[in-house]
């Protein structure tokens, strides 16, 4: 028996390529150089990806400047004063703020995707952010002229035609980034936050049909930034039961840092209903320890006492890397922790097979 096993996408950038995005920021170097160094960077992932086994790809996210503001390049209706989001270790990110409609993507997923697709004959998945996470660009004092309700509806025409189009293209599968979801629970504890971004999400969702729903998921975690999460402090249990609500065929969860998995894994079990998929997280990013296949094995294990054999699989718990400039975790790390993810779930499905 097979176990699928899937990367949640971003891989750190080599210092070469960091060096040229802030040459070419400072002005030091030409649109050329910067491309050409995207195109280095993509080909080595790819191609490191490859070697570590790994039977799903990603492009490693090597050219967004980040899983959430991919979408706003080249934008010029945005202030930079948005919602700050506070990690444990003190040090924040803050999203921007929308000054004026209409609201448009300026980049789309697909564009990675089929920058990538040359580069490997493997199923490459898309990343994708969430429409909730992108609502939050708008002000609470509104804008003159262009009211919520149409920028939501802007909104989901837009986030539709992402995920739409990363299908198109040819992705094995579409995974909506959540991080925010874990987090609303800490900015309120009611959890009408958390339901009215669920309700966003599922209003795109709909616009799918059953088979499509089938191929995308929802990826969720504390976040990851500089080894550093903004809300682990918020229990999983209070969070899972509104997320497994949203309409998509399969949920990738962080849960290899989580303090008590069994706890966890339990309700999982109770939640996860039929024809899902749960790709459990077997690898922390945020752990400079190189994981051992064994010790993946053992989770993938302790997994499968919970979760159907059909229905799971294994993930790691977020991404290396989700903000360009993120270099807590080495780029050779990465790599030999997901070889060993793909390692250990190889030790588990065998064990189970047998």
């Amino acid at each position: 028996m097979t176990i699928p096993t899937e990367p949640i996408g971003s891989i750190p950038r080599s210092p070469e390529l960091l060096g040229t995005i802030t040459a070419f920021q400072a002005g030091r170097a030409t649109p050329d150089v910067l491309e050409s160094a995207y195109r280095e960077a993509l080909a080595d992932t790819i191609a490191r990806l490859e070697q570590t086994g790994s039977p799903i790809l990603s492009d490693g996210e090597q050219t967004k400047p980040s899983f959430a503001t991919y979408p706003l390049a080249g934008l010029t209706n945005l202030a930079p004063d948005g919602i700050v989001i506070p990690f444990a270790d003190g040090h924040t990110r803050q999203l921007p703020r929308l000054t004026s409609g209409p609201f448009r993507y300026g980049v789309h997923a697909d564009s990675y995707l089929r920058a990538a697709r040359p580069l490997t004959q493997r199923p490459l998945k898309q990343a994708v952010i969430s429409a909730s996470a992108l609502s939050l660009l708008y002000p609470a004092d509104g804008i003159p002229g262009y009211s919520r309700d149409v920028f939501l509806a802007d909104l989901l025409n837009e986030a539709e035609a992402d995920i739409r189009g990363a299908l198109y293209a040819g992705a094995a599968n579409v995974q909506i980034d959540f991080t925010e979801g874990r987090l609303s629970l800490k900015l309120d504890p009611s959890g009408n936050l958390l339901r009215t971004f669920i309700a966003l999400n599922n209003q795109v969702l709909a616009r799918f049909n059953s088979e499509d729903r089938s191929r995308i998921g929802v990826h969720v975690c504390p976040g990851g930034d500089h080894d550093s999460t903004h809300s682990a402090d918020i229990d999983y249990a209070a969070f899972l039961p509104d997320l497994f609500k949203m309409n998509v065929g399969r949920f990738y969860l962080q849960m290899a840092s989580e303090p008590d998995r069994k706890r966890i894994l339990r309700l999982v079990s109770q939640l996860i209903g039929p024809d899902r998929l749960v790709f459990i997280g077997v690898i922390d990013p945020i752990n400079p320890t190189i994981e051992t296949p064994q010790q993946v094995r053992d989770r993938v294990l302790e997994a499968a006492f919970f979760i159907p054999l059909e229905q799971l699989g294994t993930t790691d718990d977020c991404g290396f890397s989700p903000f360009a400039d993120d270099t807590s975790t080495a780029r050779d790390t990465a790599f030999a922790k997901i070889r060993a993810r793909v390692e250990g779930t190889a030790l588990a499905a065998k064990e189970l097979g047998g």
